[in-house]
């Protein structure tokens, strides 16, 4: 069996062309309200260092919140003294630890819930640090999605969104609409993210090239992941156009969310509360001819690099006046930002 990973990157790499910019194609409870907020773009918004950004990791204590947290410290970043978490959770206080630099911070979670004090809190960080310091990171929950983007957008907070699921339409039309400045894309893993962006190349120079094949999807994550893959979802798009499938919907995709199936497609005990699995073949009509494609990640640290890598690219877009724009990880790899 041939691994349609090393057929596509040989034609890729025939063609010789330039990767093409790949775009990410709570319920519903308004976050900001309206006394409380400025329309986005009302000021131009101007990061001066990453010394003086305090980002604001939403979803901790959520494990991949977490390890964007820790991901921050060991890059440099600061954290912000405040955060959202669950609107069901009780306010608490946490210690956010990275392992590799030592580096640690203390952050106050706030129920998504309570608006009075994540108002407040947000008052005075940005009156102790600067109007424009604060940034925003979002791994909170697919239902929050929509809202949460609405209140970074209306409180001028420069955010990115490592959130999948939600209304993405309404998203992105949302944050045009409002004049935001953030990075949305359903993966922040930069290599899965190139290879992303090679498919979507390959679909438009080759449409059709395995016309007839069947599709399969198969993806295992961990149970706490309600959502389908946003990773599959982006990848699913491509190959339906590689094969001329438009028949083939999200809702094919073979979603695997229990401990004992996720092991017998080969993930691993200690991964089993995080990892991201993920299969895709293309069967002949007749079945003598298959190609598969495979990535697997284990753990969440590729994810959570990322996204501080996006976080710092933001901030440089934001210091060069270069905001109130929706950017990709394909930006932020095309910027060789990505450390």
């Amino acid at each position: 069996m041939m691994t349609i990973a090393y057929i596509l990157l040989s034609i890729y790499l025939a063609s010789q062309q330039t990767v093409a910019a790949f775009s990410s194609s709570r319920a519903n409870r308004p976050y900001a309200s309206s006394s409380s907020v400025k329309a986005a773009g009302s000021s131009a918004l101007r990061m001066a260092s990453d010394s003086e950004i305090r980002v604001m990791v939403n979803g901790m204590p959520g494990p991949m919140a977490t390890a964007a947290a820790e991901a921050c410290l060991r890059k440099g970043l600061i954290l912000s003294p405040f955060a959202m978490t669950g609107p069901g959770l009780e306010p608490s206080s946490i210690t956010v630890v990275d392992s590799v630099s030592g580096k640690h911070a203390n952050v106050r979670l706030v129920p998504s819930s309570d608006m009075e004090e994540i108002e407040s809190a947000l008052k005075k960080t940005r009156e102790k640090f600067g109007e424009d310091c604060v940034m925003a990171i979002d791994y909170t929950h697919p239902s929050a999605v929509n809202s949460n983007a609405v209140f970074y957008a209306k409180n001028n907070i420069p955010f990115v969104m490592g959130t999948t699921g939600g209304d993405r339409e309404q998203l992105m039309k949302d944050m045009e609409a409002l004049g935001a400045s953030a990075v949305i894309a359903p993966n922040m893993g930069k290599q899965i993210v190139a290879l992303q962006a090679g498919l979507e190349d390959l679909a438009k120079k080759f449409p059709s090239a395995f016309g007839g094949y069947t599709l399969h999807t198969k993806e295992s994550h961990q149970k706490t992941k309600a959502d389908t893959s946003g990773t599959a979802k982006a990848v699913v798009d491509s190959l339906k156009i590689l094969s001329g499938n438009d028949q083939y919907t999200y809702d094919d995709i073979e979603m695997i969310r229990d401990d004992e199936e996720s092991k017998a497609f080969g993930v691993k005990e200690e991964y089993i509360k995080g990892h991201a699995f993920h299969t895709y073949t293309l069967t002949s009509p007749d079945g003598t001819v298959e190609f598969q494609l495979k990535h697997n990640v284990s753990g969440r640290t590729v994810y959570a690099e990322g996204t501080a890598d996006a976080i710092k690219f933001l901030a440089k877009k934001m210091e060069e006046g270069k905001g109130a724009k929706i950017y990709n990880m394909i930006n932020v790899l095309e910027e060789g930002a990505m450390e």
